[in-house]
């Protein structure tokens, strides 16, 4: 017995020394610079795994193309500038982070304590799942945080600071899908963030910019959406105004079925709770397109809550 019983200890003892040795290799940190010289050369890295910290900065870096599910975490002011683009030669626009979309690479993700300049998308998202987006500044983009066809995001105690458009975007924070994404694009979390200053202004009008968008997206024969559901947008601070709000004005939340009027029922966009935002420092405070949609969905205590009409004709997808 007492031969078995030091075996089984044994046996116990390796066990919890390669537990505890799998959770070190999960968090190992790596630094940038210092272990690599950019975001992206960790990022593609055999070394580099999913679960993994990388350490940005301070300093300017470049974003770049997440593939796995590594935490990206800005030290000391840590500022991104440059980054891959979403629209190879038919764009000029770059992400700081981009997720592809292709088999759902880099869902999992963390984005953290970062800062974004002269970056027109900080992040940007085609169906990947389970990203967090926490503590970043973001100055002037066209659109802040995008993410199509994505569930469980965590987006929260995030600053954008003033918004440009350019024919389209001039939006803070985009939840939407055009995708009919299986399973639907749900139990995303927008929450604590401050969306602030002037929307900049150019070329055409006919839409509104917006602080933050749940979108489903009909147009241009896009599928749009099989269901946008239990989505929480709570707790936001949106204070915007337009420049030039003749062109194209600013409303602080916008839900929106683009089938308007000839939306199916049920609708698409069901069972999401928008509560407890502050909305008084836009003018235009909630649109909802269709306004049936306020039936299917919770928007109840918020400060600021008068509803026009707000609909986008462009969206950078």
């Amino acid at each position: 017995m007492k031969k078995a019983l030091v075996i089984s200890f044994g046996i116990l003892f390796l066990v919890i020394c390669a537990t505890s040795d799998g959770l070190a290799k999960a968090k190992k940190p790596w630094k940038v610079p210092g272990d690599f010289a950019t975001i992206q050369a960790a990022i593609d890295s055999v070394k580099v795994v999913d679960g993994d910290v990388i350490q940005v900065g301070p300093g300017y870096f470049a974003g770049a193309t997440i593939t796995k599910a590594v935490e990206i975490k800005g030290i000391g002011g840590a500022t991104i500038n440059d980054g891959p683009f979403p629209w190879p030669g038919q764009r000029p626009f770059k992400a700081g982070f981009y997720f592809t979309g292709i088999s759902g690479a880099g869902s999992g993700a963390t984005i953290t304590n970062l800062k974004f300049e002269v970056i027109e998308f900080p992040v940007f998202s085609r169906g990947a799942n389970d990203i967090t987006v926490t503590q970043c500044y973001m100055l002037n983009p066209i659109q802040g945080i995008t993410n199509w066809s994505g569930s469980r995001w965590q987006i929260n105690h995030n600053e954008i600071v003033d918004l440009q458009c350019y024919n389209g975007g001039g939006i803070g924070i985009l939840v939407a899908d055009r995708s009919a994404t299986k399973g639907g694009v749900n139990g995303n979390v927008v929450s604590h963030n401050k969306i602030s200053g002037i929307l900049h202004v150019t070329g055409g009008g006919g839409y509104s910019g917006t602080g933050i968008v749940v979108y489903a997206d009909f147009r241009w024969g896009y599928p749009g959406a099989l269901e946008m559901a239990f989505n929480q947008v709570t707790k936001n601070t949106i204070s915007l105004e337009s420049d030039t709000p003749d062109v194209v004005d600013v409303v602080a939340f916008e839900l929106t079925d683009t089938r308007d009027a000839a939306m199916s029922l049920p609708p698409a966009i069901h069972d999401n709770s928008i509560g407890f935002n502050d909305f008084r420092g836009t003018a235009n405070q909630i649109a909802i397109t269709p306004e049936d949609l306020a039936l299917y969905n919770s928007i109840s205590r918020n400060l600021g809550e008068n509803r026009g009409h707000g609909l986008h004709p462009s969206l950078f997808r």
